[in-house]
């Protein structure tokens, strides 16, 4: 800010103060950039919060292969040596794995309750139930998602059930969930691993 004091033409001392142009132009210019660099921030918390959610997404759908794995080692149905990659229908009584082999889409368990094995595909693609507007989810138990709800097609979503023997009654399990990340165009993956035992 610069002062300039001198005399009018009648000869009074006059002071005058204020901002020159340059110094208000030079404000306005670091101002600019520091509302830009939070845009930018924002930009990037907005896509951090969509990653999230997919990763969450992605885990809660490798833990429900999980699940499944443990529940067909506790079923009477399902053998131990059942317990591995094929394509083996649960109850049929063949002597290969049940858990199909290699990357498949997202679908409701089929008639046998366990996901990942052949019969999943009749049953249809898997939608995920998310609460609408109110918070709560409003369709009923067991029952297609419908609205007020956010029904979250899974097509952007792929499973691969890996299971290699270790010995005769441990078996290591990976689980892959594959998915495109929708606001970065970028292919992730979430990976489980862990051993199962034969015994309960």
């Amino acid at each position: 800010m610069t002062a300039k004091t001198g005399k009018s033409r009648s000869g009074a001392s006059n002071t005058e103060s204020g901002f020159t142009l340059l110094e208000v132009m030079f404000s306005m210019v670091i101002m600019t950039v520091g509302l830009v660099s939070l845009l930018a921030v924002m930009g990037i918390a907005m896509a951090s919060t969509a990653t999230s959610e997919q990763n969450a997404i992605s885990k809660r759908l490798a833990d429900e292969a999980l699940e499944s794995i443990l529940t067909a080692r506790e079923t009477d149905e399902v053998q131990w040596s059942n317990i591995a990659n094929g394509n083996c229908v649960v109850g049929t009584g063949c002597t290969t794995g049940i858990f199909l082999t290699g990357t498949q889409n997202i679908d409701l368990p089929g008639v046998d309750g366990i996901v990942g094995t052949s019969d999943d595909a009749a049953a249809g693609p898997q939608v995920l139930d998310l609460p609408g507007p109110s918070g709560v989810v409003q369709s009923p138990d067991g029952g297609p998602c419908a609205l007020p709800d956010n029904c979250l097609q899974l097509t952007n979503y792929q499973r691969t059930i890996v299971i290699t023997p270790v010995n005769g009654t441990l078996d290591q399990v990976t689980i892959t969930v594959s998915y495109v990340n929708a606001q970065l165009k970028v292919a992730n993956n979430y990976v489980l691993s862990t051993l199962v035992s034969e015994y309960r």
